[in-house]
């Protein structure tokens, strides 16, 4: 196999876990080549300083070389611009990777879904509304990796959708109109609009999406989920 070298790629850490005695594995989205996993030997050794910029939500430069699939981190530095994620949109930002770890081939460049993610770090840094900014996010990466949603037209039916009728999803059928579903027409409108601003409807986008996610997870938990729940359930006592 040839040997891969790129210097300088702008990358995001979406895990890392520590490795033998003094390195790291890591799990990465570059803008370029997609998800990659990467190995940075050495760098928890305490005269390191390089262990401080290895961390999730950082805009970097990272430069790598390789033969085999596991490529070896040679430098990295922090980009321009990064955004700055703290207190409860953390736990957002980790929701957003942990979706990306599943949807997201190795090696499978989408530089498209590289500008979202950076776009929606951004936002979630600068306090917009974190229902909003997820939503928005889950239909956008399900739009960019081939789940995209059909927002116009009843599936079954192909009826264009109304806002006062209720609409449920099918993974093999799509949107079926549906008395009981945890969707309105205008809820899809707006989603399809991206213009999530009232509480009913983020609510209503909310249920709806977790269920198309849940569809195509196949079983599959999100352990950030959970956390978000715990999280939230401490923030209101």
């Amino acid at each position: 196999m040839t040997e891969q070298r790129v210097f300088l790629q702008p990358a995001f850490i979406l895990q890392r876990r520590n490795y033998r005695e003094t390195s790291v594995l890591l799990d990465v989205l570059t803008q370029d080549f997609g998800r990659i996993p990467l190995v940075a030997n050495g760098v928890r050794k305490l005269k390191s300083n390089t262990a401080g910029i290895l961390q999730p939500f950082h805009l970097l430069s990272i430069s790598w070389a390789g033969r085999a699939e596991l490529k070896t981190l040679t430098h990295v530095e922090i980009g321009n611009n990064s955004p700055v994620v703290n207190g409860l949109a953390v736990y957002s930002a980790f929701y957003m990777n942990e979706l990306l770890s599943h949807f997201l081939h190795q090696y499978d460049p989408h530089p498209d879904v590289f500008n979202i993610y950076y776009k929606c770090l951004s936002c979630l840094a600068n306090c917009s509304s974190l229902e909003s900014v997820l939503r928005i996010f889950e239909y956008q990466l399900l739009m960019h990796t081939g789940y995209g949603l059909a927002l116009e037209y009843e599936n079954e039916a192909e009826q264009a959708l109304q806002t006062t009728k209720r609409y449920r999803f099918s993974k093999e059928q799509g949107l079926l109109e549906s008395a009981h579903g945890n969707i309105s027409g205008a809820a899809l409108h707006a989603l399809k609009e991206q213009q999530l601003t009232e509480a009913s409807v983020l609510l209503e986008v909310k249920l709806f999406m977790r269920s198309v996610i849940d569809s195509h997870l196949q079983g599959r938990t999100l352990k950030s989920r959970e956390v978000i729940k715990q999280i939230y359930k401490k923030s209101t006592k």
